[in-house]
Protein backbone atom coordinates (compact mmCIF):
# COMPACT_ATOMS: atom_id res chain seq x y z
CA UNK A 1 0.00 0.00 0.00
CA UNK A 2 1.06 3.65 -0.99
CA UNK A 3 2.46 5.62 1.46
CA UNK A 4 -0.46 7.73 3.29
CA UNK A 5 -3.05 5.25 2.01
CA UNK A 6 -4.92 3.65 4.88
CA UNK A 7 -4.26 -0.17 5.04
CA UNK A 8 -8.56 -0.95 5.14
CA UNK A 9 -9.26 -1.05 1.54
CA UNK A 10 -12.62 0.85 2.40
CA UNK A 11 -10.74 3.76 4.00
CA UNK A 12 -8.65 3.80 1.10
CA UNK A 13 -11.26 4.69 -1.22
CA UNK A 14 -11.82 7.83 0.30
CA UNK A 15 -7.79 8.85 -0.59
CA UNK A 16 -9.61 8.43 -4.36
CA UNK A 17 -12.54 10.59 -3.54
CA UNK A 18 -14.76 8.02 -3.49
CA UNK A 19 -17.51 7.63 -0.90
CA UNK A 20 -19.26 4.54 0.13
CA UNK A 21 -22.67 3.94 1.25
CA UNK A 22 -24.46 0.60 2.75
CA UNK A 23 -26.85 -0.70 0.76
CA UNK A 24 -28.78 -2.00 3.65
CA UNK A 25 -31.17 -0.88 6.85
CA UNK A 26 -32.64 -2.89 9.97
CA UNK A 27 -33.42 -2.25 13.84
CA UNK A 28 -30.20 -4.03 15.03
CA UNK A 29 -27.85 -2.42 12.64
CA UNK A 30 -28.78 1.05 14.38
CA UNK A 31 -29.54 0.15 18.14
CA UNK A 32 -26.61 -2.35 18.31
CA UNK A 33 -24.01 0.33 17.44
CA UNK A 34 -22.80 -1.81 14.15
CA UNK A 35 -23.33 1.46 11.87
CA UNK A 36 -21.99 3.64 14.18
CA UNK A 37 -18.71 1.33 14.05
CA UNK A 38 -19.15 0.78 10.47
CA UNK A 39 -18.82 4.69 10.09
CA UNK A 40 -15.71 4.57 12.44
CA UNK A 41 -13.60 1.96 11.34
CA UNK A 42 -14.58 1.62 7.85
CA UNK A 43 -15.14 5.60 7.13
CA UNK A 44 -18.90 4.35 5.70
CA UNK A 45 -20.75 7.83 4.49
CA UNK A 46 -24.43 6.94 4.12
CA UNK A 47 -26.73 4.37 3.71
CA UNK A 48 -29.78 3.38 1.18
CA UNK A 49 -32.90 1.51 1.75
CA UNK A 50 -35.59 0.12 -0.61
CA UNK A 51 -38.38 -2.43 -0.08
CA UNK A 52 -36.85 -5.20 -0.57
CA UNK A 53 -34.62 -4.54 2.42
CA UNK A 54 -37.24 -3.88 4.34
CA UNK A 55 -38.99 -6.45 3.81
CA UNK A 56 -36.29 -9.10 4.17
CA UNK A 57 -35.86 -7.40 7.68
CA UNK A 58 -38.89 -7.30 8.67
CA UNK A 59 -39.96 -11.01 7.62
CA UNK A 60 -36.90 -12.38 8.87
CA UNK A 61 -36.76 -10.46 12.45
CA UNK A 62 -38.77 -10.34 15.53
CA UNK A 63 -37.21 -6.39 15.53
CA UNK A 64 -40.30 -4.81 14.22
CA UNK A 65 -42.91 -6.17 16.33
CA UNK A 66 -43.66 -3.32 18.57
CA UNK A 67 -44.48 -1.59 15.64
CA UNK A 68 -46.15 -4.09 13.77
CA UNK A 69 -48.36 -6.11 16.11
CA UNK A 70 -50.51 -3.03 18.98
CA UNK A 71 -50.99 -1.13 15.46
CA UNK A 72 -52.73 -3.78 13.74
CA UNK A 73 -54.87 -5.23 16.65
CA UNK A 74 -56.19 -1.66 16.15
CA UNK A 75 -57.25 -2.17 12.47
CA UNK A 76 -54.16 -0.14 10.83
CA UNK A 77 -53.55 -0.80 7.91
CA UNK A 78 -50.18 -2.29 6.61
CA UNK A 79 -49.29 0.49 4.51
CA UNK A 80 -49.48 2.72 6.86
CA UNK A 81 -48.07 0.10 9.59
CA UNK A 82 -44.72 0.16 7.15
CA UNK A 83 -44.29 3.61 6.71
CA UNK A 84 -44.06 4.39 10.78
CA UNK A 85 -41.45 1.67 10.93
CA UNK A 86 -39.57 2.42 7.88
CA UNK A 87 -39.87 6.59 9.33
CA UNK A 88 -38.51 5.30 12.31
CA UNK A 89 -35.28 3.63 11.39
CA UNK A 90 -34.55 6.54 8.47
CA UNK A 91 -34.90 8.58 10.90
CA UNK A 92 -32.96 6.68 13.23
CA UNK A 93 -29.93 5.98 10.83
CA UNK A 94 -30.32 9.98 9.91
CA UNK A 95 -29.37 11.13 13.17
CA UNK A 96 -26.43 8.25 13.51
CA UNK A 97 -25.38 9.82 10.60
CA UNK A 98 -25.71 13.32 11.35
CA UNK A 99 -22.03 13.82 12.03
CA UNK A 100 -20.63 12.51 8.53
CA UNK A 101 -22.96 15.10 7.40
CA UNK A 102 -21.58 18.12 9.23
CA UNK A 103 -18.24 16.67 9.06
CA UNK A 104 -18.02 16.54 5.00
CA UNK A 105 -20.53 19.94 4.73
CA UNK A 106 -23.25 17.98 3.52
CA UNK A 107 -21.78 16.43 1.00
CA UNK A 108 -22.51 12.94 2.65
CA UNK A 109 -24.38 11.30 5.21
CA UNK A 110 -27.40 10.61 3.94
CA UNK A 111 -30.24 8.10 4.12
CA UNK A 112 -32.46 7.13 1.40
CA UNK A 113 -35.99 6.50 1.48
CA UNK A 114 -38.24 5.20 -1.36
CA UNK A 115 -41.50 6.78 -2.61
CA UNK A 116 -43.68 3.69 -3.39
CA UNK A 117 -42.67 1.98 -6.67
CA UNK A 118 -46.22 1.61 -7.86
CA UNK A 119 -45.97 5.59 -8.47
CA UNK A 120 -42.83 4.56 -11.10
CA UNK A 121 -44.76 6.04 -13.76
CA UNK A 122 -47.05 8.53 -11.92
CA UNK A 123 -45.33 12.23 -11.98
CA UNK A 124 -48.28 13.45 -9.81
CA UNK A 125 -48.03 10.72 -7.88
CA UNK A 126 -44.48 10.51 -6.78
CA UNK A 127 -44.01 14.35 -6.21
CA UNK A 128 -46.83 14.67 -3.98
CA UNK A 129 -45.40 11.48 -1.87
CA UNK A 130 -42.09 12.94 -2.29
CA UNK A 131 -42.95 15.86 -0.85
CA UNK A 132 -45.17 14.30 2.18
CA UNK A 133 -42.35 11.89 3.12
CA UNK A 134 -39.50 14.43 3.12
CA UNK A 135 -42.23 16.78 5.22
CA UNK A 136 -42.74 13.98 7.83
CA UNK A 137 -39.50 12.70 8.34
CA UNK A 138 -38.13 16.12 9.11
CA UNK A 139 -33.99 15.24 8.74
CA UNK A 140 -32.00 17.45 6.46
CA UNK A 141 -29.85 14.76 5.67
CA UNK A 142 -32.55 12.14 3.85
CA UNK A 143 -32.78 11.17 0.20
CA UNK A 144 -36.12 10.71 -1.78
CA UNK A 145 -35.64 7.73 -4.13
CA UNK A 146 -37.46 8.45 -7.58
CA UNK A 147 -36.83 6.01 -10.09
CA UNK A 148 -35.33 7.45 -13.16
CA UNK A 149 -38.55 6.56 -15.52
CA UNK A 150 -39.81 8.75 -17.98
CA UNK A 151 -42.20 9.87 -15.37
CA UNK A 152 -39.46 10.42 -12.79
CA UNK A 153 -37.88 12.88 -14.66
CA UNK A 154 -40.40 15.69 -14.54
CA UNK A 155 -40.80 15.36 -10.70
CA UNK A 156 -36.59 15.26 -10.39
CA UNK A 157 -36.79 18.48 -11.57
CA UNK A 158 -39.92 19.70 -9.21
CA UNK A 159 -38.20 18.22 -6.51
CA UNK A 160 -34.87 19.49 -6.77
CA UNK A 161 -36.70 23.00 -7.24
CA UNK A 162 -37.95 22.90 -4.05
CA UNK A 163 -34.98 21.66 -2.24
CA UNK A 164 -35.96 18.44 -1.89
CA UNK A 165 -32.82 15.54 -2.22
CA UNK A 166 -33.13 13.47 -4.35
CA UNK A 167 -31.80 9.66 -5.03
CA UNK A 168 -32.41 8.91 -8.61
CA UNK A 169 -32.69 5.43 -8.78
CA UNK A 170 -33.14 2.73 -11.71
CA UNK A 171 -30.32 3.90 -13.91
CA UNK A 172 -29.51 2.09 -16.57
CA UNK A 173 -28.70 3.60 -19.62
CA UNK A 174 -26.51 7.11 -20.22
CA UNK A 175 -29.23 8.17 -22.13
CA UNK A 176 -32.16 7.81 -18.65
CA UNK A 177 -28.87 9.54 -16.57
CA UNK A 178 -28.14 11.91 -19.14
CA UNK A 179 -32.02 13.27 -18.54
CA UNK A 180 -31.31 13.03 -14.81
CA UNK A 181 -28.48 14.91 -14.96
CA UNK A 182 -30.65 17.32 -17.38
CA UNK A 183 -33.80 17.28 -14.56
CA UNK A 184 -31.04 18.20 -11.89
CA UNK A 185 -29.50 21.45 -13.62
CA UNK A 186 -33.12 22.63 -14.40
CA UNK A 187 -34.21 22.48 -11.13
CA UNK A 188 -31.47 24.16 -9.76
CA UNK A 189 -32.25 26.95 -11.96
CA UNK A 190 -35.58 26.92 -10.98
CA UNK A 191 -34.58 27.15 -7.60
CA UNK A 192 -32.39 29.76 -7.75
CA UNK A 193 -35.55 31.95 -9.86
CA UNK A 194 -37.12 31.68 -6.67
CA UNK A 195 -34.27 32.98 -4.94
CA UNK A 196 -33.79 29.41 -3.38
CA UNK A 197 -30.26 28.37 -2.26
CA UNK A 198 -28.18 26.13 -3.80
CA UNK A 199 -26.36 25.06 -1.77
CA UNK A 200 -28.93 23.01 0.06
CA UNK A 201 -30.38 20.12 -2.20
CA UNK A 202 -28.30 17.35 -2.94
CA UNK A 203 -28.34 14.52 -4.99
CA UNK A 204 -27.00 10.98 -6.72
CA UNK A 205 -28.09 9.49 -9.77
CA UNK A 206 -27.95 5.74 -8.84
CA UNK A 207 -26.28 3.47 -12.12
CA UNK A 208 -27.24 -0.06 -11.81
CA UNK A 209 -23.93 -2.14 -13.03
CA UNK A 210 -24.02 -5.78 -12.41
CA UNK A 211 -27.97 -6.78 -13.93
CA UNK A 212 -26.27 -5.32 -17.35
CA UNK A 213 -24.10 -8.01 -17.09
CA UNK A 214 -26.08 -10.47 -16.03
CA UNK A 215 -28.61 -9.94 -19.48
CA UNK A 216 -25.57 -9.16 -21.41
CA UNK A 217 -23.80 -12.43 -20.35
CA UNK A 218 -27.08 -14.77 -20.88
CA UNK A 219 -27.48 -12.78 -24.47
CA UNK A 220 -24.12 -13.91 -25.50
CA UNK A 221 -24.25 -17.29 -23.59
CA UNK A 222 -26.65 -18.14 -26.59
CA UNK A 223 -25.06 -16.63 -29.25
CA UNK A 224 -22.08 -18.88 -28.09
CA UNK A 225 -24.10 -21.92 -28.68
CA UNK A 226 -25.47 -21.24 -31.58
CA UNK A 227 -21.96 -20.34 -33.21
CA UNK A 228 -20.22 -22.80 -35.28
CA UNK A 229 -16.80 -21.39 -35.72
CA UNK A 230 -14.76 -21.86 -32.65
CA UNK A 231 -12.88 -18.37 -33.29
CA UNK A 232 -16.47 -16.82 -33.44
CA UNK A 233 -17.24 -18.74 -29.93
CA UNK A 234 -13.97 -17.53 -28.60
CA UNK A 235 -14.64 -13.52 -29.75
CA UNK A 236 -18.17 -13.84 -27.97
CA UNK A 237 -17.04 -15.78 -25.05
CA UNK A 238 -14.51 -12.90 -24.34
CA UNK A 239 -17.40 -9.76 -24.37
CA UNK A 240 -19.01 -11.94 -21.20
CA UNK A 241 -18.70 -9.89 -18.26
CA UNK A 242 -17.93 -6.06 -20.35
CA UNK A 243 -21.16 -4.23 -21.11
CA UNK A 244 -21.53 -3.12 -17.47
CA UNK A 245 -17.98 -1.58 -16.30
CA UNK A 246 -17.87 -0.40 -19.82
CA UNK A 247 -21.30 1.29 -19.91
CA UNK A 248 -20.55 3.03 -16.37
CA UNK A 249 -17.20 4.18 -17.30
CA UNK A 250 -19.03 6.52 -20.06
CA UNK A 251 -21.26 7.51 -18.05
CA UNK A 252 -18.96 8.84 -15.56
CA UNK A 253 -17.06 11.02 -19.10
CA UNK A 254 -20.68 12.39 -19.29
CA UNK A 255 -20.77 13.52 -16.25
CA UNK A 256 -16.86 15.04 -16.49
CA UNK A 257 -18.08 16.79 -19.44
CA UNK A 258 -20.75 18.01 -18.03
CA UNK A 259 -18.83 19.65 -15.44
CA UNK A 260 -17.10 21.38 -18.20
CA UNK A 261 -20.18 23.04 -19.37
CA UNK A 262 -20.59 26.87 -18.69
CA UNK A 263 -24.32 25.98 -17.48
CA UNK A 264 -22.50 24.11 -14.90
CA UNK A 265 -20.21 26.77 -14.34
CA UNK A 266 -22.63 29.43 -13.38
CA UNK A 267 -24.43 27.06 -11.00
CA UNK A 268 -21.28 25.80 -9.29
CA UNK A 269 -20.18 29.31 -9.09
CA UNK A 270 -23.62 30.37 -6.79
CA UNK A 271 -23.21 26.85 -4.60
CA UNK A 272 -24.68 24.23 -5.74
CA UNK A 273 -22.89 21.44 -5.44
CA UNK A 274 -22.93 17.96 -8.45
CA UNK A 275 -24.98 15.42 -8.59
CA UNK A 276 -22.61 12.47 -8.39
CA UNK A 277 -22.96 9.29 -9.41
CA UNK A 278 -23.86 6.20 -7.34
CA UNK A 279 -22.48 2.96 -8.14
CA UNK A 280 -25.97 0.26 -7.55
CA UNK A 281 -26.21 -3.24 -8.28
CA UNK A 282 -22.52 -3.68 -7.07
CA UNK A 283 -22.98 -7.68 -5.94
CA UNK A 284 -21.19 -9.86 -7.92
CA UNK A 285 -23.86 -12.25 -9.55
CA UNK A 286 -21.81 -14.55 -11.60
CA UNK A 287 -19.08 -16.27 -8.95
CA UNK A 288 -16.82 -16.76 -11.77
CA UNK A 289 -16.27 -13.37 -11.33
CA UNK A 290 -14.19 -11.89 -8.77
CA UNK A 291 -16.99 -11.21 -5.84
CA UNK A 292 -15.16 -7.57 -5.67
CA UNK A 293 -14.99 -7.24 -9.39
CA UNK A 294 -17.87 -4.04 -9.31
CA UNK A 295 -15.92 -2.16 -6.63
CA UNK A 296 -12.11 -2.47 -8.00
CA UNK A 297 -13.43 -1.12 -11.39
CA UNK A 298 -15.20 1.38 -10.80
CA UNK A 299 -13.30 3.82 -8.55
CA UNK A 300 -13.02 7.35 -9.68
CA UNK A 301 -13.25 10.81 -7.88
CA UNK A 302 -17.00 12.74 -6.65
CA UNK A 303 -18.33 9.01 -6.83
CA UNK A 304 -20.32 6.84 -4.43
CA UNK A 305 -20.31 3.34 -4.36
CA UNK A 306 -23.18 1.46 -2.66
CA UNK A 307 -22.37 -1.55 -1.25
CA UNK A 308 -24.59 -4.62 0.03
CA UNK A 309 -23.20 -6.07 3.62
CA UNK A 310 -21.37 -8.96 2.12
CA UNK A 311 -19.64 -6.92 -0.67
CA UNK A 312 -18.49 -4.40 1.51
CA UNK A 313 -17.07 -7.05 3.89
CA UNK A 314 -15.33 -8.56 1.04
CA UNK A 315 -13.33 -5.59 -0.59
CA UNK A 316 -12.57 -4.72 3.59
CA UNK A 317 -10.79 -8.11 3.20
CA UNK A 318 -9.63 -8.44 -0.10
CA UNK A 319 -10.40 -5.08 -2.42
CA UNK A 320 -7.48 -3.77 -4.35
CA UNK A 321 -7.92 -0.20 -4.74
CA UNK A 322 -6.59 2.08 -7.85
CA UNK A 323 -8.27 5.10 -9.54
CA UNK A 324 -9.70 2.92 -12.78
CA UNK A 325 -12.75 4.40 -13.39
CA UNK A 326 -10.64 7.22 -15.72
CA UNK A 327 -8.93 4.05 -17.38
CA UNK A 328 -9.57 2.95 -21.20
CA UNK A 329 -12.45 4.85 -22.11
CA UNK A 330 -11.54 4.05 -25.69
CA UNK A 331 -11.72 0.13 -24.58
CA UNK A 332 -15.06 1.02 -22.95
CA UNK A 333 -16.63 2.20 -26.51
CA UNK A 334 -14.94 -0.87 -28.28
CA UNK A 335 -16.58 -3.23 -25.84
CA UNK A 336 -20.11 -1.79 -26.37
CA UNK A 337 -19.11 -2.08 -30.20
CA UNK A 338 -18.26 -5.30 -29.90
CA UNK A 339 -21.31 -6.19 -28.13
CA UNK A 340 -23.43 -4.17 -30.53
CA UNK A 341 -21.96 -5.90 -33.32
CA UNK A 342 -22.81 -9.21 -32.27
CA UNK A 343 -26.27 -8.52 -32.27
CA UNK A 344 -26.86 -7.46 -28.36
CA UNK A 345 -28.42 -3.61 -28.26
CA UNK A 346 -27.38 -2.26 -25.11
CA UNK A 347 -30.48 -0.11 -25.75
CA UNK A 348 -32.74 -3.60 -25.58
CA UNK A 349 -31.23 -4.88 -22.48
CA UNK A 350 -31.40 -1.29 -20.61
CA UNK A 351 -35.12 -0.64 -21.54
CA UNK A 352 -35.43 -4.29 -20.75
CA UNK A 353 -33.69 -3.68 -17.31
CA UNK A 354 -35.99 -0.79 -16.11
CA UNK A 355 -39.20 -2.32 -16.81
CA UNK A 356 -37.85 -5.29 -14.89
CA UNK A 357 -36.60 -3.56 -12.24
CA UNK A 358 -39.99 -1.34 -12.17
CA UNK A 359 -41.59 -4.53 -11.36
CA UNK A 360 -39.59 -5.91 -9.03
CA UNK A 361 -39.44 -3.19 -6.78
CA UNK A 362 -43.28 -3.07 -6.95
CA UNK A 363 -43.37 -6.84 -6.37
CA UNK A 364 -41.17 -6.69 -3.52
CA UNK A 365 -43.23 -3.65 -1.56
CA UNK A 366 -46.39 -6.08 -2.04
CA UNK A 367 -44.37 -8.51 -0.51
CA UNK A 368 -43.35 -6.11 2.53
CA UNK A 369 -47.07 -5.59 2.78
CA UNK A 370 -47.82 -8.81 3.31
CA UNK A 371 -45.07 -9.93 5.57
CA UNK A 372 -46.52 -6.97 7.86
CA UNK A 373 -49.99 -8.58 7.35
CA UNK A 374 -48.88 -12.21 7.90
CA UNK A 375 -47.19 -10.84 11.13
CA UNK A 376 -50.05 -8.74 12.42
CA UNK A 377 -52.01 -12.04 11.35
CA UNK A 378 -49.84 -14.71 13.32
CA UNK A 379 -49.88 -12.72 16.93
CA UNK A 380 -53.55 -12.40 16.63
CA UNK A 381 -53.99 -16.30 15.83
Amino acid sequence: MATGIPANPLLALQAFGQSIWLDNIRRDLITSGALARLVREDGLRGLTSNPAIFEKAVAQSREYADMIEPPAREGVDANTIYERLAMRDIRDAADALRAVYDSTKAADGYVSLEVSPALARDTRGTIDEARRLWRETARENLMIKVPGTPEGVPAIRQLIGEGVNVNVTLLFSREAYAAAARAYLEGLEALTGRGGDLSRPASVASFFVSRIDTLTDSLLEARIAAAGEESEKRRLSALRGQAAIANAKLAYRDYLEMLETPRWTRLSAMGARPQRLLWASTSTKNPSYRDVLYVEELIGADTVNTLPPATLEAFRDHGRVRASLTEDAEGARGALAALEAAGISLKAVTDQLLDEGVRQFADAFDKLLAAIGARSRSRAA
